[in-house]
């Protein structure tokens, strides 16, 4: 069994949003085995999460462990982090134990940049990002390796972390506007860990697709609920978005009716789905897959320098 820590074999975005679109697919297909992720949640704030999976057709098979605890921050910690374990799936030994805290964010951004890639009316694009983050900059990242980007306006609760953000990204003219400019471009992001809308129906056009990658948790919510009516909206996976994507609020209070989700970003990419117009509003619903944490394991142990742990 290797361990990979936490520098060893990240891969490029073109690699991970490759790597996401073909996980997507097979769970398009229902080629795979995956129960939704289980939350425990901790006295005080704060939750891990178990996420098992097995991708038969690709050999792959293993579990992440994950950890959300909002005020790491003031710890000089990272709010989210990960472990994931490959499992053999011909012996059931562990092959390998990987720090999945960097990946999760990759594959987080990826997801976001696959159902962009599919799901936006143009290949070439403004795009929007509400919230300034790690995760927020692996949804940049990501899209900009999937398309062609123009120009980034970026909106945070604190103006001087959205400038910095912003800074960073001076070759795609980017710069701190206020949320309604944010909202005003063809992708919008949202990555924030918000419990109340930020996003309103009135600010979108006609057109726009939208990530809402914020909501994973029971309780989250970025988007105004008639947006959700107003849209067509696309998860990553059935149960898990019910229980706590975007759309688990709205459901809990008899705003949304899971009746009217439009399809699994899995289903897009094989092309059973996708945007019923050019002028639709789109909203993929993020929760994160276990599918997604094996793939770009494989990439990890595949580019990584891992060293060798003594098993069993």
């Amino acid at each position: 069994m290797r361990y990979y820590p936490v520098h060893s074999g990240y891969p490029s975005y073109t690699e991970v949003n490759r790597a996401i679109e073909a996980v997507f697919a097979e769970h398009g297909r229902g080629d795979v085995q995956m129960p939704p992720k289980v939350y425990v949640a901790f006295i005080g704030d704060g939750d891990f999460r178990t996420m098992p999976a097995y991708l038969p057709k690709l050999a792959l098979a293993g579990v992440k462990i994950v950890n959300v605890n909002p005020h790491n921050r003031v710890r000089g910690l990272p709010t989210v982090m990960a472990l994931t374990v490959v499992i053999d799936v011909e012996t059931g030994a562990p092959k390998a134990i990987i720090n999945a805290t960097e990946l999760t964010a990759m594959r987080t951004g990826a997801a976001g940049a696959v159902a962009a890639r599919y799901l936006a009316p143009r290949q070439t694009i403004t795009l929007g990002v509400i919230g300034a983050g790690r995760q927020t900059e692996a949804l940049v990242e990501a899209t900009i390796a999937a398309l062609s980007v123009e120009e980034i306006r970026v909106w945070s609760r604190t103006e001087k972390s959205a400038e910095a953000f912003a800074a960073r990204y001076t070759d795609y003219n980017s710069r701190s506007v206020p949320i309604e400019h944010a909202c005003d471009c063809d992708v919008l992001t949202t990555a924030t860990p918000s419990t109340t809308p930020l996003v309103m129906a009135e600010w979108i056009h006609e057109g726009t697709h939208i990530n809402a990658i914020g909501a994973d948790a029971p309780g989250k919510q970025e988007l105004d609920p008639a947006l959700l009516l107003k849209g067509e909206v696309f998860v990553d996976d059935p149960c898990q978005a019910i229980h706590s994507g975007e759309i688990n609020v709205p459901i809990s209070t008899g705003r949304y009716d899971p009746d009217q989700i439009a399809g699994t970003l899995g289903e897009v990419v094989t092309g059973k789905k996708g945007r019923s117009s050019p002028d639709a509003i789109t909203i993929f619903d993020s929760t994160g897959l276990a599918i997604q944490d094996l793939a770009i394991a494989a990439l990890a142990i595949q580019n990584g320098d891992g060293y060798e742990l003594p098993f069993p």
